[in-house]
Order: structure tokens, then sequence, then C-alpha cells
């Protein structure tokens, strides 16, 4: 049990592969989305706005990155 803790500890100490799963699980999201027809809530300019399916960028981070202005 002890390794699995280690292993865990490591895992958030570096924070790499977390935020590269957080980007991946982000990117199935908006792909399900787009091929299900379906809008996105998204944050821009402070406010919750929902994106129409046709526009949704599937590879592109930047669009759900949070307002720097918050």
């Amino acid at each position: 049990m002890s390794d699995n803790k280690s292993t865990l500890d490591e895992l958030f100490e570096d924070g790499r592969a977390i935020d590269e799963a957080l980007k991946e699980a982000a990117r199935d999201a908006r792909r399900l989305h787009k091929a299900l027809g379906n809008p996105m809530a998204t944050w821009r300019n402070g406010q919750v706005v929902l994106v129409p399916p046709e526009d949704i960028n599937i590879d592109d981070d930047s669009e759900q990155e949070p307002d720097p202005a918050e």
C-alpha cells in the first residue's frame, strides 16, 4: 500500500500526468458534444456561453481556458 501512496504522491507533486488527463477529458467532451450535435457550455469574458456544435473546435484547448480577467 505504501508503494501506491508514494506513486500517487509523486503524480500530484509533478502534476503533468494529471494536467494531461484533464486536457484529454476536455477534448473527449468536446468531441462527444460535436458528434452528437449538442451545444457546449464554456466560460468566455466572465460569462457562461453556449457554443453551437458546428463551432466547437476539438483540438483547441485555449477555448476552454479560464478567463484571466476573472
